[in-house]
């Protein structure tokens, strides 16, 4: 065995980047660039339009217009989440969160979704695990079922 060959440990204790495998940026295989408009949003921009969302519908929604307590109905919080996540991304592709973030959900040809994969997408983002698993483009669960992906604007 060469020194320049990966040992055998590498190649599934250090993951396939370990062993040598490139396996290109995210969205490479879908077509899209490596940066700047059009490409697969990064977990940053995710994460902070998600706690922006949640912070929208917890305090300025359901504390404010609702006049209900989070800390005693923590569903309310999660349906008006739901309810506002739907509605926005059908008809605008975007939540108040993506859109300070600068991103947006977007259907695999780079359209708008269409209605239907945004309601299954939304049921799946609300159970929270779907978002948790996802590959090598950032694709989670709940993007691969619906046919989505989530690109920078």
């Amino acid at each position: 065995m060469s020194s320049k060959e990966p040992r055998w440990t590498q190649t599934w204790l250090g993951g396939v980047r370990a062993a040598g495998v490139d396996l290109g940026y995210p969205g490479e295989r879908l077509g899209l660039p490596e940066e700047g408009s059009g490409a697969i949003a990064g977990w940053g921009r995710r994460i902070a339009a998600l706690v922006i969302d949640w912070m929208i519908c917890t305090w300025a929604i359901t504390r404010l217009l609702l006049g209900i307590d989070p800390a005693t109905s923590p569903w309310v919080p999660a349906v008006v989440f739901a309810v506002q996540y739907l509605v926005l991304v059908a008809f605008m592709g975007q939540t108040f969160g993506h859109r300070l973030a600068g991103i947006r959900v977007a259907a695999m040809d780079g359209g708008d979704p269409r209605l239907l994969p945004v309601v299954v997408r939304s049921v799946l983002l609300i159970l929270a695990l779907p978002p948790l698993i996802f590959d090598r483009d950032h694709r989670g669960v709940h993007d691969r079922v619906s046919n989505t992906m989530v690109v920078r604007m």
